[in-house]
């Protein structure tokens, strides 16, 4: 046993320091999944390759993928909470401003 936090086994963890994790399988509706060693609530069905916050986010705080910032949270993001275009802001879509 390496110490680390206990994760449902369809969650991966991409690389050390990230603080989000990636699917591995579809997670239905309703289900309770165990994330970073605490028991959390998925309220909708989600597939493969999408994201859950592996910790409390805070707005403004980036979103670490593959050990490197890939963007930033837009809102507060609660351990377990579905990280997604609704609350991140990508480092690299940022739309440019026409003046």
């Amino acid at each position: 046993m390496t110490g680390q936090p206990t994760n449902d086994p369809r969650v991966l963890t991409l690389a050390e320091g990230d603080n989000i994790v990636v699917l591995k399988s579809t997670i239905q509706a309703g289900e309770r999944i165990l994330l970073c060693g605490q028991e959390v609530f998925v309220p909708h069905t989600l597939g493969l390759g999408h994201k859950l916050a592996a910790e409390d986010i805070p707005a403004g705080q980036d979103i670490i993928k593959y050990g490197f910032p890939i963007g930033f949270a837009a809102a507060d993001i609660p351990l377990g909470g579905h990280v997604h275009v609704h609350n991140l802001t990508s480092r690299y879509t940022q739309v440019e401003v026409m003046e």
